[in-house]
């Protein structure tokens, strides 16, 4: 096992896993603030996260580009309304060029196991190539949808074709005059399957839930409003406010479970009724769950792509996959040439995405197996110094995560002032506030949609909803404005304890 000199005494200040939006974010507003003795651990060779791995055809956001990017670093010239995987991924290396980041990033560095010596309260991460970082301060920024999520179906590595799910695509295989088929109708299927519908011979998509899907809207934005946007930023600042509230105004649809919920519906399938006519395809597709249950989705192009004569929606059930295609439960054989999996990601069970130990060696994993808790989605009873950024129930259901990541943002740094003022060996969160927020939390979720009755990852095996906020963004913010240091028991700073050292970036580059 090799120590990674990262200072003249092996320790940084915070170690930051994950150079997503979240990791990205945190970096710059510690260099903001002046602080240096820090690195992000990147387990891939670039920035972006889920914006870098996922490339398959029609991959984008399903917020609008202004509101889905950092207020403090607003791009004037994004060229939809809602941005492509490209140009988001591009966003995100500018910002790491523009703060000069990549000299703080280590990219290659799989974390394996985290653990917190509590006599020395200093965290030790431990990473797959047999090296180890130590620091003060942990922030996991890892993201929970980033490993790809397979289905048990009988036979699937027997098919002889190609199989490609959406998080690991071929760019290098072309579909062109294949049969297709699609299984999974999530987020990723309704984009991927008006993409690829013109160019090939058949696509079978098979259904198990049919989604809600409600318009997008989506189109260019005239060069015209670019200019303006970055000769005027206000401009541009009050088109991001306008529509965030135009966004959040949808929030009672799901947090309420009311007559705006069923208002909704009646849009949703108005819309249906409008985009396909045939009565038998869109009885197949009407969805039969309260609006808002599972993830809603927004398309323009997504149901006319299921009307064209080349494309046919199975609702049977597949039974197993063969050689040579797909046989559904009706026992009808479809030959195919590519299966694509559009079949989302995997929610790690205990919420943590690799072994982390706390104080007196308790297991995150153990803790979190009944459902994963914190304290505003950011800090855990047992884990001193360790943060999280978009942790248990601070999913978005209806608005930007990055308005979320950037409260998350400002409580985090508060909470390392605080650590740093006031010299402060550790910071952990009474077991009493963590117990008190999330039965609050979990008292709302009982009035949302997302407890109505669906099957939805939002959900523990349980039917416990640990991933989203049962409220209004707004409330979050307020929520999460100003870090209150009597929610924790404080550890002081002993004096044999190691102090960091001044030279900590000149250490990192003769080490690196």
């Amino acid at each position: 096992m090799t120590i990674r000199s990262d200072s003249a005494n092996g320790l940084l200040d915070t170690a930051i896993v994950g150079a997503g939006f979240g990791g990205i974010g945190l970096a710059i507003k510690l260099l903001q603030e002046g602080e240096s003795s820090f690195r992000i651990f990147e387990k891939s060779e670039d920035v972006g996260g889920v914006w870098r791995d996922n490339i398959y055809p029609g991959a984008a956001c399903d917020v609008p580009s202004h509101l889905y990017s950092f207020s403090f670093e607003p791009n004037p010239d994004w060229s939809r309304t809602f941005g492509g995987q490209a140009e988001i991924h591009q966003y995100l290396q500018h910002c790491a060029d523009k703060y000069h980041l990549w000299d703080k990033i280590r990219f290659k560095a799989t974390v394996e196991r985290a653990s917190f010596d509590e006599k020395a309260s200093i965290w030790t991460l431990y990473f797959a190539d047999g090296e180890s970082v130590r620091a003060r301060t942990v922030v996991f920024a890892v993201g929970a949808l980033n490993i790809p999520a397979y289905p048990s179906i009988p036979g699937l590595d027997a098919f002889k074709g190609k199989v490609m799910h959406t998080a690991e695509w071929d760019p290098d295989y072309d579909l062109s005059g294949k049969k297709v088929g699609v299984i999974g109708t999530g987020a990723s299927a309704i984009q991927v399957v008006p993409e690829i519908q013109p160019a090939v011979e058949s696509l079978t998509l098979y259904q198990r839930t049919a989604p809600w899907v409600m318009p997008k809207r989506d189109g260019w934005i005239p060069p015209a409003w670019r200019k303006l946007y970055a000769r005027f930023p206000i401009l541009q600042k009050l088109h991001r406010i306008a529509q965030y509230w135009m966004f959040e105004s949808t929030a009672p649809v799901m947090i309420k479970n009311n007559w705006m919920t069923r208002m909704g519906e009646r849009l949703g399938r108005r819309y249906l009724r409008r985009m396909i006519k045939d009565p038998v395809l869109r009885e197949k597709v009407t969805p039969r769950y309260a609006l808002g249950c599972k993830r809603v989705l927004l398309s323009d192009d997504y149901y006319p792509a299921l009307t064209k004569p080349n494309v046919e929606v199975l609702t049977d059930g597949i039974e197993r996959i063969d050689e040579t295609g797909i046989v559904s439960r009706d026992g009808r054989h479809q030959k195919l040439d590519a299966i694509v999996l559009a079949t989302g990601f995997q929610v790690p069970a205990a919420g943590a995405p690799f072994p982390i130990e706390g104080a007196g060696g308790r297991s995150l994993n153990e803790d979190w197996r009944k459902g994963s808790e914190a304290y505003l989605g950011m800090t855990v009873t047992g884990y001193p110094n360790m943060l999280y950024i978009m942790g248990p129930n601070t999913g978005p259901g209806n608005i930007s995560v990055i308005f979320y990541i950037e409260s998350q943002l400002r409580y985090i740094m508060a909470y390392l002032k605080h650590l740093r003022q006031r010299n402060l060996a550790a910071l952990d969160l009474k077991p009493s506030v963590q117990q008190q927020f999330n039965e609050n939390i979990q008292a709302k979720m009982q009035k949302t949609t997302w407890v109505s009755g669906c099957d939805s990852w939002y959900l523990t095996e349980d039917g416990k909803n640990t991933t989203l906020w049962p409220g209004y963004s707004w409330q979050y913010r307020l929520q999460s404005k100003h870090f209150d240091p009597s929610l924790y028991d404080c550890v002081r700073l002993r004096p044999s304890v190691v102090e960091l050292s001044a030279d900590i970036d000149d250490r990192v580059a003769t080490s690196a």
